[in-house]
Protein backbone atom coordinates (compact mmCIF):
# COMPACT_ATOMS: atom_id res chain seq x y z
CA UNK A 1 0.00 0.00 0.00
CA UNK A 2 1.57 3.34 -0.95
CA UNK A 3 2.14 6.23 1.42
CA UNK A 4 -0.83 8.23 0.17
CA UNK A 5 -3.25 5.38 0.92
CA UNK A 6 -1.88 4.96 4.44
CA UNK A 7 -2.12 8.67 5.18
CA UNK A 8 -5.72 8.91 3.97
CA UNK A 9 -6.84 5.76 5.79
CA UNK A 10 -5.09 6.80 9.00
CA UNK A 11 -6.63 10.26 8.77
CA UNK A 12 -10.10 8.80 8.40
CA UNK A 13 -9.73 6.46 11.38
CA UNK A 14 -8.03 9.02 13.66
CA UNK A 15 -10.49 11.76 12.66
CA UNK A 16 -13.51 9.61 13.40
CA UNK A 17 -12.22 8.25 16.72
CA UNK A 18 -10.95 11.60 18.00
CA UNK A 19 -14.27 13.22 17.08
CA UNK A 20 -16.06 10.62 19.16
CA UNK A 21 -13.85 11.20 22.19
CA UNK A 22 -14.18 14.97 21.85
CA UNK A 23 -17.95 14.59 21.78
CA UNK A 24 -18.02 12.54 24.96
CA UNK A 25 -18.95 15.54 27.12
CA UNK A 26 -22.20 15.96 25.21
CA UNK A 27 -23.52 12.46 25.81
CA UNK A 28 -25.83 13.32 28.68
CA UNK A 29 -27.43 16.12 26.72
CA UNK A 30 -27.70 13.89 23.65
CA UNK A 31 -29.71 11.31 25.55
CA UNK A 32 -32.20 13.91 26.74
CA UNK A 33 -32.65 15.40 23.29
CA UNK A 34 -32.90 12.05 21.54
CA UNK A 35 -30.15 13.20 19.19
CA UNK A 36 -26.84 11.36 19.07
CA UNK A 37 -24.24 14.14 19.12
CA UNK A 38 -21.41 11.62 18.95
CA UNK A 39 -22.76 10.32 15.67
CA UNK A 40 -23.33 13.84 14.35
CA UNK A 41 -19.74 14.84 15.19
CA UNK A 42 -18.42 11.76 13.43
CA UNK A 43 -20.63 12.36 10.43
CA UNK A 44 -19.24 15.87 10.18
CA UNK A 45 -15.65 14.58 10.56
CA UNK A 46 -16.23 12.08 7.75
CA UNK A 47 -17.92 14.66 5.51
CA UNK A 48 -15.10 17.20 6.03
CA UNK A 49 -12.48 14.54 5.25
CA UNK A 50 -14.24 13.31 2.12
CA UNK A 51 -14.90 16.85 0.87
CA UNK A 52 -11.17 17.52 1.25
CA UNK A 53 -10.49 14.37 -0.83
CA UNK A 54 -13.02 15.61 -3.40
CA UNK A 55 -11.19 18.96 -3.61
CA UNK A 56 -7.88 17.10 -4.11
CA UNK A 57 -9.45 14.79 -6.71
CA UNK A 58 -11.09 17.68 -8.57
CA UNK A 59 -7.65 19.10 -9.34
CA UNK A 60 -6.72 15.76 -10.99
CA UNK A 61 -9.99 15.33 -12.91
CA UNK A 62 -9.34 17.07 -16.23
CA UNK A 63 -10.70 14.65 -18.85
CA UNK A 64 -13.48 12.11 -19.38
CA UNK A 65 -10.94 9.32 -18.69
CA UNK A 66 -10.10 10.92 -15.31
CA UNK A 67 -13.78 11.37 -14.48
CA UNK A 68 -14.89 7.81 -15.35
CA UNK A 69 -11.82 5.70 -14.50
CA UNK A 70 -9.40 7.87 -12.47
CA UNK A 71 -7.13 7.77 -15.53
CA UNK A 72 -6.59 4.01 -15.07
CA UNK A 73 -4.08 4.71 -12.29
CA UNK A 74 -5.52 2.71 -9.36
CA UNK A 75 -3.53 -0.37 -8.19
CA UNK A 76 -5.05 -3.85 -7.82
CA UNK A 77 -4.96 -3.72 -4.01
CA UNK A 78 -6.50 -0.23 -3.87
CA UNK A 79 -9.14 -1.22 -6.42
CA UNK A 80 -9.93 -4.41 -4.49
CA UNK A 81 -10.61 -2.35 -1.37
CA UNK A 82 -12.65 0.13 -3.42
CA UNK A 83 -14.70 -2.68 -5.01
CA UNK A 84 -15.33 -4.09 -1.52
CA UNK A 85 -16.30 -0.58 -0.42
CA UNK A 86 -18.65 -0.30 -3.38
CA UNK A 87 -20.15 -3.76 -2.88
CA UNK A 88 -20.52 -3.78 0.92
CA UNK A 89 -23.52 -1.50 0.67
CA UNK A 90 -26.21 -0.46 3.12
CA UNK A 91 -28.03 -3.59 1.96
CA UNK A 92 -25.08 -5.73 3.01
CA UNK A 93 -24.38 -4.10 6.34
CA UNK A 94 -27.85 -3.08 7.51
CA UNK A 95 -30.03 -5.33 5.34
CA UNK A 96 -28.30 -8.71 5.80
CA UNK A 97 -27.84 -8.26 9.55
CA UNK A 98 -31.54 -7.26 9.72
CA UNK A 99 -32.52 -10.37 7.71
CA UNK A 100 -30.51 -12.59 10.11
CA UNK A 101 -32.05 -10.73 13.07
CA UNK A 102 -35.56 -11.46 11.73
CA UNK A 103 -35.10 -14.95 10.24
CA UNK A 104 -31.87 -16.40 11.67
CA UNK A 105 -30.14 -18.90 9.38
CA UNK A 106 -32.32 -17.91 6.41
CA UNK A 107 -30.81 -14.43 6.37
CA UNK A 108 -27.54 -16.06 5.28
CA UNK A 109 -28.96 -16.62 1.76
CA UNK A 110 -28.09 -13.00 0.97
CA UNK A 111 -24.48 -13.41 2.11
CA UNK A 112 -24.00 -16.62 0.17
CA UNK A 113 -25.74 -15.31 -2.94
CA UNK A 114 -23.85 -12.02 -2.95
CA UNK A 115 -20.51 -13.79 -2.45
CA UNK A 116 -20.69 -16.70 -4.91
CA UNK A 117 -20.96 -14.37 -7.89
CA UNK A 118 -17.32 -13.38 -7.41
CA UNK A 119 -15.72 -16.60 -8.78
CA UNK A 120 -17.73 -16.01 -11.97
CA UNK A 121 -16.24 -12.53 -12.22
CA UNK A 122 -12.75 -13.84 -11.40
CA UNK A 123 -12.64 -16.61 -14.01
CA UNK A 124 -14.95 -15.33 -16.74
CA UNK A 125 -15.09 -11.55 -16.60
CA UNK A 126 -12.35 -9.52 -14.92
CA UNK A 127 -9.47 -9.80 -17.40
CA UNK A 128 -11.71 -9.80 -20.48
CA UNK A 129 -13.50 -6.70 -19.24
CA UNK A 130 -10.23 -4.85 -18.65
CA UNK A 131 -8.80 -5.87 -22.03
CA UNK A 132 -11.90 -4.97 -24.05
CA UNK A 133 -13.39 -2.00 -22.21
CA UNK A 134 -12.70 1.66 -21.81
CA UNK A 135 -15.25 3.33 -19.51
CA UNK A 136 -18.44 1.21 -19.30
CA UNK A 137 -19.57 -2.39 -19.63
CA UNK A 138 -21.23 -1.39 -22.94
CA UNK A 139 -17.74 -0.94 -24.40
CA UNK A 140 -17.31 -4.68 -23.86
CA UNK A 141 -20.81 -5.77 -24.91
CA UNK A 142 -20.69 -3.70 -28.12
CA UNK A 143 -17.05 -4.42 -29.02
CA UNK A 144 -17.74 -6.24 -32.31
CA UNK A 145 -21.35 -5.18 -32.79
CA UNK A 146 -23.13 -2.22 -34.31
CA UNK A 147 -22.62 0.44 -31.64
CA UNK A 148 -26.00 2.20 -31.58
CA UNK A 149 -28.51 -0.57 -30.70
CA UNK A 150 -26.30 -2.38 -28.16
CA UNK A 151 -25.34 0.83 -26.38
CA UNK A 152 -28.96 2.00 -26.19
CA UNK A 153 -29.82 -1.34 -24.54
CA UNK A 154 -26.79 -1.17 -22.21
CA UNK A 155 -27.52 2.39 -21.10
CA UNK A 156 -31.21 1.59 -20.50
CA UNK A 157 -30.36 -1.51 -18.48
CA UNK A 158 -27.69 0.34 -16.49
CA UNK A 159 -30.14 3.09 -15.54
CA UNK A 160 -32.80 0.57 -14.42
CA UNK A 161 -30.28 -1.34 -12.25
CA UNK A 162 -28.93 1.93 -10.83
CA UNK A 163 -32.47 3.10 -9.99
CA UNK A 164 -33.36 -0.08 -8.05
CA UNK A 165 -29.99 -0.05 -6.27
CA UNK A 166 -30.26 3.65 -5.41
CA UNK A 167 -33.64 3.07 -3.74
CA UNK A 168 -32.06 0.71 -1.20
CA UNK A 169 -29.19 3.07 -0.38
CA UNK A 170 -31.40 6.14 -0.01
CA UNK A 171 -33.91 4.30 2.20
CA UNK A 172 -31.05 3.09 4.43
CA UNK A 173 -29.62 6.60 4.65
CA UNK A 174 -32.97 8.16 5.43
CA UNK A 175 -33.79 5.69 8.22
CA UNK A 176 -30.32 6.02 9.73
CA UNK A 177 -30.24 9.82 9.83
CA UNK A 178 -33.86 10.01 10.96
CA UNK A 179 -33.03 7.71 13.89
CA UNK A 180 -29.82 9.48 14.95
CA UNK A 181 -30.34 13.13 14.05
CA UNK A 182 -34.03 13.37 14.75
CA UNK A 183 -34.49 14.83 11.24
CA UNK A 184 -37.57 14.19 9.15
CA UNK A 185 -37.05 11.23 6.80
CA UNK A 186 -37.36 13.28 3.63
CA UNK A 187 -34.79 15.86 4.86
CA UNK A 188 -32.38 13.02 5.64
CA UNK A 189 -32.74 11.60 2.11
CA UNK A 190 -32.28 15.04 0.52
CA UNK A 191 -29.06 15.66 2.50
CA UNK A 192 -27.53 12.39 1.27
CA UNK A 193 -28.54 13.19 -2.32
CA UNK A 194 -26.86 16.61 -2.17
CA UNK A 195 -23.61 15.27 -0.68
CA UNK A 196 -23.40 12.46 -3.22
CA UNK A 197 -23.82 14.94 -6.08
CA UNK A 198 -20.94 17.02 -4.71
CA UNK A 199 -18.56 14.01 -4.62
CA UNK A 200 -19.35 12.88 -8.15
CA UNK A 201 -19.67 16.30 -9.79
CA UNK A 202 -16.33 17.61 -8.58
CA UNK A 203 -14.18 14.56 -7.86
CA UNK A 204 -15.37 11.92 -10.35
CA UNK A 205 -13.95 8.41 -10.06
CA UNK A 206 -10.82 9.51 -8.17
CA UNK A 207 -12.82 10.97 -5.27
CA UNK A 208 -15.34 8.11 -5.39
CA UNK A 209 -12.52 5.53 -5.22
CA UNK A 210 -10.90 7.10 -2.15
CA UNK A 211 -14.25 7.54 -0.39
CA UNK A 212 -14.89 3.82 -1.04
CA UNK A 213 -11.43 2.76 0.21
CA UNK A 214 -11.72 4.75 3.44
CA UNK A 215 -15.26 3.54 3.99
CA UNK A 216 -14.20 -0.12 3.43
CA UNK A 217 -11.45 0.15 6.04
CA UNK A 218 -13.79 1.82 8.55
CA UNK A 219 -16.57 -0.71 7.92
CA UNK A 220 -14.28 -3.75 8.22
CA UNK A 221 -12.75 -2.37 11.44
CA UNK A 222 -16.13 -1.51 12.95
CA UNK A 223 -17.80 -4.81 12.00
CA UNK A 224 -14.78 -6.77 13.30
CA UNK A 225 -15.04 -5.01 16.66
CA UNK A 226 -18.80 -5.63 16.84
CA UNK A 227 -18.41 -9.33 16.05
CA UNK A 228 -15.53 -9.62 18.56
CA UNK A 229 -17.62 -8.01 21.33
CA UNK A 230 -20.62 -10.23 20.55
CA UNK A 231 -18.47 -13.37 20.74
CA UNK A 232 -16.76 -12.11 23.92
CA UNK A 233 -20.21 -12.02 25.55
CA UNK A 234 -20.53 -15.76 24.88
CA UNK A 235 -17.00 -16.87 25.70
CA UNK A 236 -16.22 -17.05 21.96
CA UNK A 237 -18.58 -20.01 21.68
CA UNK A 238 -20.88 -20.13 18.65
CA UNK A 239 -22.85 -22.87 20.38
CA UNK A 240 -23.63 -20.57 23.32
CA UNK A 241 -24.60 -17.70 20.97
CA UNK A 242 -26.94 -19.90 18.91
CA UNK A 243 -28.48 -21.54 21.99
CA UNK A 244 -29.32 -18.15 23.52
CA UNK A 245 -30.65 -16.90 20.16
CA UNK A 246 -33.06 -19.85 19.90
CA UNK A 247 -34.16 -19.24 23.48
CA UNK A 248 -35.08 -15.57 23.00
CA UNK A 249 -36.27 -15.46 19.36
CA UNK A 250 -40.03 -15.65 18.72
CA UNK A 251 -39.49 -18.31 16.03
CA UNK A 252 -37.44 -20.47 18.44
CA UNK A 253 -35.73 -23.48 16.78
CA UNK A 254 -36.96 -22.44 13.32
CA UNK A 255 -34.24 -19.78 13.10
CA UNK A 256 -31.54 -22.49 12.94
CA UNK A 257 -32.82 -24.01 9.69
CA UNK A 258 -33.86 -22.88 6.22
CA UNK A 259 -37.41 -22.40 5.01
CA UNK A 260 -38.99 -19.48 6.84
CA UNK A 261 -37.72 -16.78 4.49
CA UNK A 262 -38.21 -18.42 1.07
CA UNK A 263 -41.19 -20.73 1.03
CA UNK A 264 -40.75 -22.83 -2.13
CA UNK A 265 -37.92 -24.33 -4.23
CA UNK A 266 -38.59 -22.18 -7.31
CA UNK A 267 -38.29 -18.96 -5.28
CA UNK A 268 -35.09 -20.25 -3.67
CA UNK A 269 -33.47 -21.12 -7.04
CA UNK A 270 -34.66 -17.89 -8.65
CA UNK A 271 -33.47 -15.77 -5.74
CA UNK A 272 -30.08 -17.52 -5.68
CA UNK A 273 -29.61 -17.04 -9.43
CA UNK A 274 -30.38 -13.33 -9.13
CA UNK A 275 -27.78 -12.80 -6.42
CA UNK A 276 -25.11 -14.99 -8.04
CA UNK A 277 -25.31 -13.90 -11.68
CA UNK A 278 -26.47 -10.38 -10.91
CA UNK A 279 -23.08 -9.62 -9.35
CA UNK A 280 -21.46 -10.24 -12.74
CA UNK A 281 -23.85 -7.79 -14.39
CA UNK A 282 -23.73 -4.80 -12.02
CA UNK A 283 -22.61 -1.77 -14.05
CA UNK A 284 -20.99 0.08 -11.14
CA UNK A 285 -18.89 -3.01 -10.27
CA UNK A 286 -17.95 -3.69 -13.92
CA UNK A 287 -16.84 -0.07 -14.25
CA UNK A 288 -14.24 -0.50 -11.53
CA UNK A 289 -12.17 -2.87 -13.72
CA UNK A 290 -11.36 0.03 -16.04
CA UNK A 291 -9.66 2.00 -13.25
CA UNK A 292 -6.62 -0.33 -13.13
CA UNK A 293 -3.70 -0.19 -15.60
CA UNK A 294 -3.89 -3.79 -16.94
CA UNK A 295 -5.59 -7.21 -16.77
CA UNK A 296 -3.18 -8.54 -14.11
CA UNK A 297 -4.22 -5.74 -11.75
CA UNK A 298 -7.89 -6.42 -12.62
CA UNK A 299 -7.48 -10.04 -11.51
CA UNK A 300 -5.68 -8.91 -8.35
CA UNK A 301 -8.58 -6.51 -7.68
CA UNK A 302 -11.06 -9.38 -7.68
CA UNK A 303 -8.87 -11.50 -5.39
CA UNK A 304 -8.69 -8.73 -2.76
CA UNK A 305 -12.34 -7.77 -3.17
CA UNK A 306 -13.47 -11.38 -2.69
CA UNK A 307 -11.25 -11.73 0.40
CA UNK A 308 -12.63 -8.63 2.13
CA UNK A 309 -16.23 -9.26 1.10
CA UNK A 310 -16.15 -12.91 2.23
CA UNK A 311 -14.70 -11.92 5.61
CA UNK A 312 -17.30 -9.18 5.99
CA UNK A 313 -20.23 -11.53 5.31
CA UNK A 314 -19.05 -13.88 8.05
CA UNK A 315 -19.14 -10.88 10.39
CA UNK A 316 -22.71 -9.92 9.36
CA UNK A 317 -23.90 -13.39 10.38
CA UNK A 318 -22.39 -12.96 13.86
CA UNK A 319 -23.79 -9.41 14.07
CA UNK A 320 -27.29 -10.61 13.13
CA UNK A 321 -27.35 -13.35 15.79
CA UNK A 322 -25.75 -10.97 18.29
CA UNK A 323 -28.62 -8.53 17.66
CA UNK A 324 -31.18 -11.31 18.33
CA UNK A 325 -29.74 -11.78 21.82
CA UNK A 326 -28.54 -8.30 22.80
CA UNK A 327 -31.02 -6.03 21.00
CA UNK A 328 -34.35 -7.89 20.88
CA UNK A 329 -34.24 -8.55 24.64
CA UNK A 330 -33.47 -4.92 25.57
CA UNK A 331 -36.52 -2.60 25.86
CA UNK A 332 -34.24 0.45 25.38
CA UNK A 333 -34.15 -0.30 21.65
CA UNK A 334 -37.92 -0.70 21.27
CA UNK A 335 -40.64 1.89 20.70
CA UNK A 336 -43.98 2.08 22.54
CA UNK A 337 -45.45 -0.60 20.26
CA UNK A 338 -42.57 -3.01 21.01
CA UNK A 339 -41.05 -2.62 17.54
CA UNK A 340 -37.38 -1.91 16.85
CA UNK A 341 -36.74 1.85 16.87
CA UNK A 342 -36.00 3.10 13.35
CA UNK A 343 -37.39 -0.08 11.78
CA UNK A 344 -35.98 -3.57 11.19
CA UNK A 345 -33.03 -2.32 9.12
CA UNK A 346 -31.50 -0.69 12.22
CA UNK A 347 -30.65 -3.93 14.11
CA UNK A 348 -26.88 -3.54 13.51
CA UNK A 349 -26.93 0.12 14.61
CA UNK A 350 -28.63 -0.77 17.92
CA UNK A 351 -26.18 -3.65 18.43
CA UNK A 352 -23.31 -1.15 18.16
CA UNK A 353 -24.83 0.75 21.09
CA UNK A 354 -25.31 -2.49 23.05
CA UNK A 355 -21.68 -3.64 22.72
CA UNK A 356 -19.78 -0.34 22.58
CA UNK A 357 -21.97 2.38 24.08
CA UNK A 358 -22.71 5.76 22.57
CA UNK A 359 -19.20 6.41 21.25
CA UNK A 360 -19.12 3.18 19.21
CA UNK A 361 -22.71 3.78 18.12
CA UNK A 362 -21.52 7.11 16.73
CA UNK A 363 -18.65 5.45 14.92
CA UNK A 364 -20.82 2.69 13.37
CA UNK A 365 -23.46 5.24 12.39
CA UNK A 366 -20.82 7.33 10.64
CA UNK A 367 -19.55 4.16 8.94
CA UNK A 368 -23.07 3.25 7.77
CA UNK A 369 -23.47 6.78 6.45
CA UNK A 370 -20.09 6.53 4.69
CA UNK A 371 -21.17 3.18 3.27
CA UNK A 372 -24.27 4.68 1.73
CA UNK A 373 -22.48 7.74 0.35
CA UNK A 374 -19.71 5.65 -1.24
CA UNK A 375 -22.11 3.25 -2.94
CA UNK A 376 -24.49 5.98 -4.08
CA UNK A 377 -21.52 7.89 -5.58
CA UNK A 378 -20.38 4.77 -7.49
CA UNK A 379 -23.90 4.10 -8.75
CA UNK A 380 -24.39 7.67 -9.88
CA UNK A 381 -21.08 7.62 -11.71
CA UNK A 382 -22.06 4.46 -13.63
CA UNK A 383 -25.43 5.98 -14.51
CA UNK A 384 -23.81 9.23 -15.67
CA UNK A 385 -21.29 7.33 -17.80
CA UNK A 386 -24.09 5.31 -19.42
CA UNK A 387 -25.87 8.47 -20.54
CA UNK A 388 -22.82 10.58 -21.45
CA UNK A 389 -20.49 7.93 -22.91
CA UNK A 390 -22.87 5.30 -24.31
CA UNK A 391 -25.80 7.44 -25.44
CA UNK A 392 -24.47 10.95 -26.02
CA UNK A 393 -20.88 10.41 -27.19
CA UNK A 394 -21.30 7.12 -29.07
CA UNK A 395 -24.92 6.97 -30.27
CA UNK A 396 -25.94 10.62 -30.69
CA UNK A 397 -22.54 12.11 -31.63
CA UNK A 398 -21.32 8.87 -33.29
CA UNK A 399 -17.96 8.95 -31.50
CA UNK A 400 -17.22 12.57 -32.41
CA UNK A 401 -18.03 14.20 -29.05
CA UNK A 402 -15.22 16.11 -27.38
CA UNK A 403 -14.01 15.12 -23.91
CA UNK A 404 -15.28 18.49 -22.59
CA UNK A 405 -18.80 17.94 -23.96
CA UNK A 406 -18.93 14.38 -22.64
CA UNK A 407 -17.86 15.59 -19.19
CA UNK A 408 -20.55 18.31 -19.25
CA UNK A 409 -23.30 15.77 -20.08
CA UNK A 410 -21.98 13.47 -17.32
CA UNK A 411 -22.32 16.21 -14.75
CA UNK A 412 -25.81 17.18 -15.90
CA UNK A 413 -26.85 13.52 -15.69
CA UNK A 414 -25.39 13.31 -12.17
CA UNK A 415 -27.70 16.12 -11.03
CA UNK A 416 -30.75 14.43 -12.62
CA UNK A 417 -29.85 11.06 -11.04
CA UNK A 418 -29.41 12.74 -7.66
CA UNK A 419 -32.94 14.18 -7.85
CA UNK A 420 -34.36 10.81 -9.00
CA UNK A 421 -32.56 9.02 -6.13
CA UNK A 422 -34.09 11.40 -3.57
CA UNK A 423 -37.62 10.97 -4.98
CA UNK A 424 -37.35 7.15 -5.10
CA UNK A 425 -35.89 7.07 -1.58
CA UNK A 426 -38.92 8.94 -0.26
CA UNK A 427 -41.46 6.81 -2.18
CA UNK A 428 -39.99 3.44 -1.02
CA UNK A 429 -39.43 4.39 2.63
CA UNK A 430 -40.93 1.20 4.14
CA UNK A 431 -39.11 -1.45 2.06
CA UNK A 432 -36.44 -3.88 3.37
CA UNK A 433 -33.27 -2.57 1.77
CA UNK A 434 -31.57 -5.94 1.23
CA UNK A 435 -34.65 -7.06 -0.68
CA UNK A 436 -34.69 -3.91 -2.84
CA UNK A 437 -31.09 -4.61 -3.84
CA UNK A 438 -31.99 -8.21 -4.74
CA UNK A 439 -34.38 -6.77 -7.34
CA UNK A 440 -31.52 -4.77 -8.88
CA UNK A 441 -29.51 -8.01 -8.99
CA UNK A 442 -32.42 -9.77 -10.74
CA UNK A 443 -32.44 -7.14 -13.50
CA UNK A 444 -28.63 -7.25 -13.85
CA UNK A 445 -28.71 -11.07 -14.03
CA UNK A 446 -31.50 -11.10 -16.64
CA UNK A 447 -30.28 -8.32 -18.93
CA UNK A 448 -26.60 -7.39 -18.51
CA UNK A 449 -25.09 -10.78 -17.66
CA UNK A 450 -26.51 -12.77 -20.65
CA UNK A 451 -25.41 -10.06 -23.11
CA UNK A 452 -21.92 -9.74 -21.59
CA UNK A 453 -21.46 -13.51 -21.33
CA UNK A 454 -22.58 -14.42 -24.86
CA UNK A 455 -21.04 -11.42 -26.63
CA UNK A 456 -17.61 -12.30 -25.23
CA UNK A 457 -17.76 -16.12 -25.28
CA UNK A 458 -20.08 -17.08 -28.18
CA UNK A 459 -19.03 -16.49 -31.77
CA UNK A 460 -22.61 -16.77 -33.05
CA UNK A 461 -23.91 -13.80 -31.04
CA UNK A 462 -25.06 -10.91 -33.27
CA UNK A 463 -26.12 -7.28 -32.80
CA UNK A 464 -29.78 -8.21 -33.29
CA UNK A 465 -29.58 -11.11 -30.81
CA UNK A 466 -27.76 -9.10 -28.12
CA UNK A 467 -30.12 -6.12 -28.42
CA UNK A 468 -33.49 -7.93 -28.63
CA UNK A 469 -32.52 -10.68 -26.17
CA UNK A 470 -31.10 -8.13 -23.74
CA UNK A 471 -34.25 -6.02 -23.87
CA UNK A 472 -36.44 -9.14 -23.43
CA UNK A 473 -34.47 -10.05 -20.28
CA UNK A 474 -34.69 -6.48 -19.00
CA UNK A 475 -38.41 -5.98 -19.68
CA UNK A 476 -39.42 -9.42 -18.33
CA UNK A 477 -37.39 -8.85 -15.13
CA UNK A 478 -38.99 -5.44 -14.50
CA UNK A 479 -42.54 -6.56 -15.37
CA UNK A 480 -42.36 -9.74 -13.27
CA UNK A 481 -40.88 -7.73 -10.39
CA UNK A 482 -43.82 -5.30 -10.52
CA UNK A 483 -46.26 -8.25 -10.65
CA UNK A 484 -44.57 -10.03 -7.71
CA UNK A 485 -45.85 -9.77 -4.11
CA UNK A 486 -43.02 -7.40 -3.13
CA UNK A 487 -44.33 -4.61 -5.39
CA UNK A 488 -47.90 -5.66 -6.32
CA UNK A 489 -48.95 -6.15 -2.69
CA UNK A 490 -46.39 -4.38 -0.49
CA UNK A 491 -45.96 -1.17 -2.54
CA UNK A 492 -49.08 -0.90 -4.70
CA UNK A 493 -51.37 -1.98 -1.85
CA UNK A 494 -53.26 -4.78 -3.60
CA UNK A 495 -54.82 -7.63 -1.62
CA UNK A 496 -52.55 -10.31 -0.14
CA UNK A 497 -52.36 -13.30 -2.48
CA UNK A 498 -53.52 -11.33 -5.53
CA UNK A 499 -50.09 -11.07 -7.21
CA UNK A 500 -50.17 -12.31 -10.83
CA UNK A 501 -46.57 -13.54 -10.41
CA UNK A 502 -46.29 -15.55 -7.18
CA UNK A 503 -42.50 -15.74 -6.68
CA UNK A 504 -40.20 -13.38 -4.79
CA UNK A 505 -37.59 -13.07 -7.55
CA UNK A 506 -38.10 -13.22 -11.34
CA UNK A 507 -34.50 -14.22 -12.24
CA UNK A 508 -35.14 -17.92 -13.05
CA UNK A 509 -37.72 -16.90 -15.66
CA UNK A 510 -36.39 -13.55 -16.92
CA UNK A 511 -32.76 -14.74 -17.14
CA UNK A 512 -33.92 -17.75 -19.19
CA UNK A 513 -35.90 -15.40 -21.45
CA UNK A 514 -32.78 -13.24 -21.87
CA UNK A 515 -30.47 -16.12 -22.83
CA UNK A 516 -33.02 -17.81 -25.11
CA UNK A 517 -33.84 -14.47 -26.74
CA UNK A 518 -30.18 -13.74 -27.52
CA UNK A 519 -29.69 -17.26 -28.93
CA UNK A 520 -32.91 -17.30 -30.98
CA UNK A 521 -32.53 -13.85 -32.55
CA UNK A 522 -28.84 -14.52 -33.27
CA UNK A 523 -29.23 -17.93 -35.00
CA UNK A 524 -32.14 -16.63 -37.12
CA UNK A 525 -30.19 -13.50 -38.13
CA UNK A 526 -28.93 -13.86 -41.73
CA UNK A 527 -28.21 -10.17 -42.36
CA UNK A 528 -24.90 -8.80 -43.65
CA UNK A 529 -24.40 -7.20 -40.23
CA UNK A 530 -24.62 -10.66 -38.60
CA UNK A 531 -21.81 -11.94 -40.85
CA UNK A 532 -19.70 -8.95 -39.84
CA UNK A 533 -20.44 -9.56 -36.13
CA UNK A 534 -19.33 -13.20 -36.36
CA UNK A 535 -16.21 -12.30 -38.38
CA UNK A 536 -15.13 -9.90 -35.62
CA UNK A 537 -15.13 -12.63 -32.97
CA UNK A 538 -11.54 -13.83 -33.55
CA UNK A 539 -10.05 -10.34 -33.16
CA UNK A 540 -12.17 -9.83 -30.04
CA UNK A 541 -11.06 -13.16 -28.57
CA UNK A 542 -7.36 -12.40 -29.17
CA UNK A 543 -7.66 -9.02 -27.46
CA UNK A 544 -9.79 -10.31 -24.57
CA UNK A 545 -7.39 -13.19 -23.85
CA UNK A 546 -4.04 -11.47 -24.45
CA UNK A 547 -4.69 -7.77 -23.86
CA UNK A 548 -2.83 -6.87 -27.07
CA UNK A 549 -3.94 -3.37 -27.99
CA UNK A 550 -5.50 -2.72 -24.57
CA UNK A 551 -3.14 -0.18 -23.06
CA UNK A 552 -3.86 2.28 -20.25
CA UNK A 553 -7.19 3.87 -21.02
CA UNK A 554 -7.24 3.14 -24.73
CA UNK A 555 -10.46 2.38 -26.52
CA UNK A 556 -10.86 0.22 -29.57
Amino acid sequence: MNKQVKVLIAASMIGAISSALAAGADLGQAEKLGTNWTAITMFLAFVVLTLYITKWAAAKTKSAADFYTAGGGITGFQNGLAIAGDYMSAASFLGISAAVYANGYDGLIYSIGFLVGWPIITFLMAERLRNLGRYTFADVAAYRFQQGPVRVFAATSTLVVVAFYLIAQMVGAGQLIKLLFGLDYYLAVISVGVLMMVYVLFGGMTATTWVQIIKAVMLLAGASFMAFMVMANFGFSFEALFAKSVEVHEKKQAIMGPGAFIKDPISAISFGMALMFGTAGLPHIMMRFFTVPNAKEARKSVFWATTWIGYFYILTFIIGFGAIVLVSTNPVFKDAAGKLMGGGNMAAIHLASAVGGNVFLGFISAVAFATILAVVAGLTLSGASAVAHDLYATVIKKGKASSVDELRISKQTTIVLGVVAVVLGIVFEKQNIAFMVSLAFAVAASANFPVLFLSVLWKGCTTRGATIGGFLGLISAVVLTILSPSIWEAVLGNAIGSSPFPYASPALFSMTIGFVGIWLFSVTDTSARAMQDKAGYVAQKVRSETGIGASGSSGH
